[in-house]
């Protein structure tokens, strides 16, 4: 499990600045602090990848170098992680990308809920690397649910999932029913609170990208 502020560096500058309150409000801001952290997390992703020797000619000579032998697929999970999917295809640009509407339903009187999925458009992912991405993980409940309804366009050869603000409950559901799956995170909070929201987390990810919804 990789998380990104278990070493300082300036993707705590983004976090903070979508935490807080009095920036919140800059929705453009806040999705592009979520584009910079995905940038981030894929380039850690890239380190292991695996690569193969290639050679590029130059305008003097050819220069030996080492290029991605098989491109991961982008798995956004719609619609609050679109700003955060960004970030993962500026740095992975010929990646293959599938598409998940899963989100929580509405919460019954105890606070608990069942999540909805009604949109999956995905390529084969048979014996590829994919990437799971998801700004928020909470419960870990849509991710599991997504993962197992990929599953069905192709066994992949690896998994990663990729999350930017997450729960230490999310993280240990993630890791008993996904075990095979590789955690990239940006950082885990403190827990979750009584109506399954994480905290001190930021809020809804995608109400302060894209606006408040019914």
């Amino acid at each position: 499990m990789f998380v990104l502020t278990a070493t300082n560096s300036i993707a705590n500058h983004f976090i903070a600045e979508m935490r807080d309150i009095h920036i919140q409000n800059d929705s453009m801001r806040f999705r592009k602090n979520m584009e910079r952290l995905g940038e981030i997390l894929a380039y850690e992703i890239s380190k292991t990848l695996s690569y193969q020797p290639a050679a590029v000619q130059t305008p003097l000579a050819v220069a030996q170098t080492a290029l991605i032998s098989q491109q991961p697929v982008l798995v956004a999970i719609l619609r609050a992680s679109l700003p955060f999917h960004q970030g993962f295809l500026n740095v992975f640009d010929k990646a293959e990308n599938a598409f998940i509407g899963a989100y929580r339903g509405k919460h019954r009187a105890d606070e608990t809920f069942d999540v909805q999925m009604d949109y999956l458009a995905s390529p084969d992912l048979s014996n590829k690397t994919i990437i799971l991405i998801d700004p928020m993980l909470a419960t870990g409940k849509s991710l599991v649910k997504s993962y197992e309804a990929l599953l069905t366009y192709g066994k992949p050869a690896r998994t990663i999932i990729a999350a930017a603000i997450t729960a230490p409950e999310g993280v240990a559901f993630i890791q008993q029913e996904i075990p095979e799956a590789e955690l990239f995170l940006g950082t885990i909070d403190e827990k979750l609170n009584h109506k399954f929201y994480i905290v001190p987390g930021l809020g809804d990810a995608g109400d302060l990208s894209y606006g408040g919804k019914l």
